[in-house]
């Protein structure tokens, strides 16, 4: 990455040219200079984060929603290139990101009807109920809200940076346990049912444990809405049998660490290693940090997150502490509700 954190116009020189770099890394015919356009383009999220974050932030104050923001791992990038051959890189709308976690539906909705109406510069891309996965969740049992915006803001740092789009996720407790767990079933095995890869029984538990967990706490309904509750929770058991799914997540030993009191923390797992934890005072310095860490460890997964406080930065990101228990205890009375309905 360039040394230059300023950018005299797109991040990375122009759209065309992020979205050049991002098809020659799907081709795997990518160049160095490839690679420093993608540093440069991802770097300058960061600045759509920290200034976008003001707004959140000020909105959820003297509240109890949980704000977190995230840059989105190189190697996520690379491997969503992959998966979406079609996609032009210079339009992935979640390298900037942020988790907003709410204690039930009704303030999630609440909120984001709120925040709808919020007068700011930045477009909101895509239509009321478009990334509603609450409504209509997802087949692999992922249920959430995101919002895609367009970066825009009236000053001259703001305009070098028009165009770039920020990601909205918005969840309740509930649904977080959920995917934490599917996170953390990524880490510690071979099966990665986020992305459909790996073993398909793995995707199948979660996919079913989705539906008894939004049926038994949020009356709602998941990814299979017809199925009997007994058929339902038979279905989930005979699975989670075969793959000791529950006692895996359960046994594993959450990380007891402070994430940090600086607010950026650089997070780093390894399948092999306890989790370490680098923290900055400095935006940038963190970001550099970042990179360089990714360029020295690529074997190992690393992400830049921040929130005001340490427990924020564990609760939205629980999968790197190793923390599905919330998971487990809610399918586990979630079923025993569920057959004594």
């Amino acid at each position: 990455m360039s040394s230059n954190l300023s950018f005299p116009s797109f991040p990375g020189g122009s759209k065309s040219r992020v979205n050049k770099a991002g098809d020659n890394v799907r081709n795997k015919i990518a160049s160095d200079d490839d690679l420093n356009v993608i540093d440069e383009w991802r770097a300058a999220h960061r600045a759509v984060l920290n200034t976008f974050q003001e707004g959140l932030r000020r909105r959820t104050r003297e509240t109890d929603i949980v704000v977190a923001q995230r840059h989105k791992r190189k190697s996520t990038i690379i491997g969503k290139l992959h998966r979406f051959p079609s996609m032009n890189l210079a339009r992935m709308d979640d390298v900037a990101g942020f988790r907003l976690i709410f204690s039930d539906i009704k303030a999630l909705y609440e909120f984001r009807k709120k925040f709808h109406s919020a007068r700011f510069r930045h477009k909101l891309l895509n239509s009321i109920d478009k990334y509603d996965y609450i409504k209509r969740p997802k087949p692999s049992g992922y249920r959430g809200i995101h919002d895609v915006y367009e970066y825009d803001v009236n000053s001259a740092a703001g305009r070098l940076l028009k165009g770039l789009l920020v990601e909205v996720q918005y969840r309740t407790l509930i649904q977080h346990s959920w995917a934490t767990a599917v996170e953390v079933i990524g880490f510690i095995t071979e099966n990665h049912p986020k992305f459909n890869q790996g073993d398909q029984r793995y995707q199948n538990a979660m996919a079913l444990g989705s539906e008894i967990i939004a049926r038994s706490y949020e009356d709602l309904k998941g990814p299979f809405p017809n199925m009997d509750d007994v058929v339902l929770v038979a279905e989930f058991k005979g699975i989670e049998s075969e793959l000791n799914l529950l006692n895996k997540l359960r046994g594993l030993k959450a990380v007891e660490k402070e994430a940090t009191l600086n607010r950026n923390a650089i997070l780093i797992f390894s399948k092999f290693d306890s989790l370490e934890i680098k923290t900055y005072r400095s935006a940038t310095e963190a970001l550099r940090s970042l990179f360089k860490f990714e360029q020295e460890m690529p074997e190992n997964d690393i992400v830049l997150v921040k929130a005001d406080r340490s427990e924020d930065i564990r609760l939205a990101f629980k999968n790197y502490f190793s923390d599905a228990a919330d998971f487990v205890e809610l399918i586990e009375n979630g079923c025993k509700k569920l057959l004594s309905r």
